[in-house]
């Protein structure tokens, strides 16, 4: 009898509220079920309505290996559910009077520069707002990149576009982050500071924080988790995005989520007192962007229109207009919705990678309390999710066809071996492990197969496992006109063209008084080089009509031209030591100087 008490207890956890309403009559076992079904470990559920909290609750585990229960104060990273919050800050400095939407966002941030001076010139702050600057993702240019929030900034100048401004939805993370280093640069405050003083506080949202380091220190936070081939359930670290926060770093909980939806279904207003300018909020979830077609389906044929306004999806939902957000980070996925005709509002955090089940639960919650005809919301999903799956699989049926069996690399593997750099998307590391190669990028760490000619897949090591190679990204190898490895691309952002890394060089640092005997002038038929040396320790070379070149040492009496992959300078020095003469190497030939 006990252990049933206890069980129920676990079960229905809930933090001082009322009793659940007669609409949501079946919700624990439905709830309990689908975390069954798909396999998650802990979820929260909260509810509101007008001004009060219908339910706040939690199911399952935050730790599965302690069985510690969740709670509606268990934190969970809710990932892109933060733009809302970043927007918002937008939305009351520009209440403020110190910005207008509809001004090129260059009027407020000079330093901040896109691919091309069209885009630079004329993309707004509702363009950021509202994904529709021509640009895609670029994500990976961001994810686990040890850069600070300005990097990450002045990279955006580096990322192609794939459509032009206006033309297209496209979503992106970075354009969040340029909207929170906005919002620093007219405030004079970090967004972090400014988050805290205009919404978590006027809101008493007191369990909320931008910063990882809150999760990793609470006695009452979420471990994410992910599932591994349909069946193993394996914990995922924290990952810290601060540096990328506005775009989507806030850990919250039902509790503190549910006075953020009351806000918006009051127009702005929490008890009564204004924390959301009301002309914001109308504008906020306003069609600014068509997302896609949004046509009904023959299995859904009541839920079309998919619409954006400011960091809000827009959608009608079976009668009833739906503002929503989703959000995903390593090991938590997050629904934040609500329905203003109709006062209610739904958050569904989950602690699980990249779960299809806060969709789920979310609508058949609305279901109940709007007293929608019941619909298998499980499994519509699940009918979508196998055929995802079996697409998948027949394109890497068709990818293998190219495969053209029999090559091999044209270079030892050594020769591949090496740091690449691009200057939007930072560095990738190359290195020969044994009779393999491996490439580390950012939190990627990749072994390389080779595919076909200079092609091999990267494939993702986890948890001290090669995962499947069907999985792979292809880095392409190039070579100079010397013969040498010079480039990788890979298909980092599928929109645009491939990224290009180029090979930096393997230089031997030397000091001033060994780069001494390099100096003076040399004859080149006629024509005099001058070698010097600049600063410390930086040897220069001085070509008549061309300007100069800074040098760099790869071997012994050899440095190459910084400015020019693939031509080099090679010192001839006799045995007392003294540099006779020297030769320029190039693709078109070998040209000898003879030092003065």
């Amino acid at each position: 009898m006990n252990k049933l008490i206890i069980s129920a207890f676990l079960l229905l956890f809930s933090a001082g509220l009322s009793a659940q309403d007669k609409r949501l009559a079946g919700i624990d076992t439905f709830v309990t079920r689908v975390l069954k079904e798909w396999k998650a470990v802990g979820v929260s559920v909260t509810i509101v309505e007008k001004n009060k909290v219908l339910m706040s609750r939690g199911y399952g585990y935050r730790d599965l290996e302690k069985k510690l229960p969740v709670t509606d104060e268990t934190l969970f990273a809710i990932g892109s559910c933060t733009k809302a919050f970043t927007s918002s800050l937008l939305g009351l400095l520009s209440q403020d009077g110190k910005l207008d939407f509809d001004k090129p966002v260059y009027n407020y941030l000079p330093d901040l520069r896109f691919y091309n001076e069209a885009l630079s010139e004329h993309i707004t702050v509702k363009d950021m707002m509202s994904h529709r600057t021509g640009l895609p993702r670029h994500d990976l240019a961001w994810y686990g990149a040890p850069a600070q929030r300005d990097s990450l900034v002045y990279r955006i100048r580096y990322f192609e576009n794939s459509a032009p401004l206006r033309s297209v939805w496209q979503y992106n993370n970075f354009m969040f982050l340029a909207q929170g280093y906005l919002a620093e640069k007219i405030s004079g405050k970090k967004w972090e500071d400014l988050l805290a003083e205009r919404i978590f506080t006027p809101l008493g949202m007191t369990y909320s924080s931008p910063y990882i380091a809150a999760m990793e220190k609470s006695s009452n936070a979420s471990t994410g988790y992910r599932v591994i081939k349909d069946s193993l359930i394996t914990k995922m670290k924290y990952i810290s995005i601060d540096a990328m926060g506005p775009a989507g770093s806030i850990n919250s909980n039902g509790r503190d989520m549910a006075k953020w939806v009351i806000s918006w279904i009051n127009g702005g207003k929490y008890n009564g007192k204004e924390v959301l300018p009301a002309a914001y909020v109308t504008q906020a979830i306003s069609s600014q962007m068509v997302v896609a077609p949004g046509l009904p389906s023959k299995e859904v044929s009541d839920v079309f229109m998919a619409n954006y306004g400011f960091a809000w999806f827009l959608a009608s939902y079976r009668g009833h207009y739906r503002v929503e957000h989703g959000g995903n980070i390593d090991g938590f996925s997050a629904s934040t919705s609500f329905y203003p005709s109709d006062s209610i509002g739904i958050i569904v955090l989950v602690n699980q990678n990249s779960s299809t089940l806060p969709a789920i639960i979310r609508n058949t919650i609305t279901d109940k309390l709007l007293g929608l005809p019941y619909r298998d919301w499980s499994g519509l999903q699940m009918a979508q999710y196998k055929k995802n799956v079996a697409a998948a699989k027949q394109k890497r049926s068709a990818d293998s066809t190219n495969r053209k069996l029999g090559t091999r690399p044209s270079h030892a593997l050594a020769e591949y071996a090496g740091v690449y750099k691009n200057p939007g998307y930072g560095t990738i590391v190359i290195s020969k492990n044994g009779d393999s190669l491996t490439a580390n990028y950012n939190r990627l760490n990749l072994t390389l197969k080779h595919y076909h000619y200079e092609i091999f897949n990267a494939i993702p090591i986890e948890e001290g496992m090669d995962t499947n190679e069907d999985d792979a990204l292809k880095i392409v190898f190039g070579m100079n006109k010397k013969g040498d490895i010079e480039t990788l691309k890979i298909a980092l952002e599928s929109s645009v063209k491939d990224i290009e890394f180029v090979k930096q060089m393997d230089t031997i640092r030397l000091s001033k008084a060994e780069l001494e005997k390099y100096t003076g002038d040399y004859d080149l038929n006629g024509a005099v080089v001058r070698i010097y040396i600049k600063g410390e320790n930086t040897l220069m070379a001085v070509v008549p009509g061309q300007p100069e070149y800074e040098l760099a040492g790869i071997a012994k009496d050899e440095f190459g031209i910084k400015v020019a992959s693939g031509y080099s300078i090679k010192f001839d020095v006799n045995e007392k030591n003294i540099t006779t003469s020297l030769s320029f190497i190039q693709p078109n030939g070998i040209f000898k100087a003879i030092k003065k």
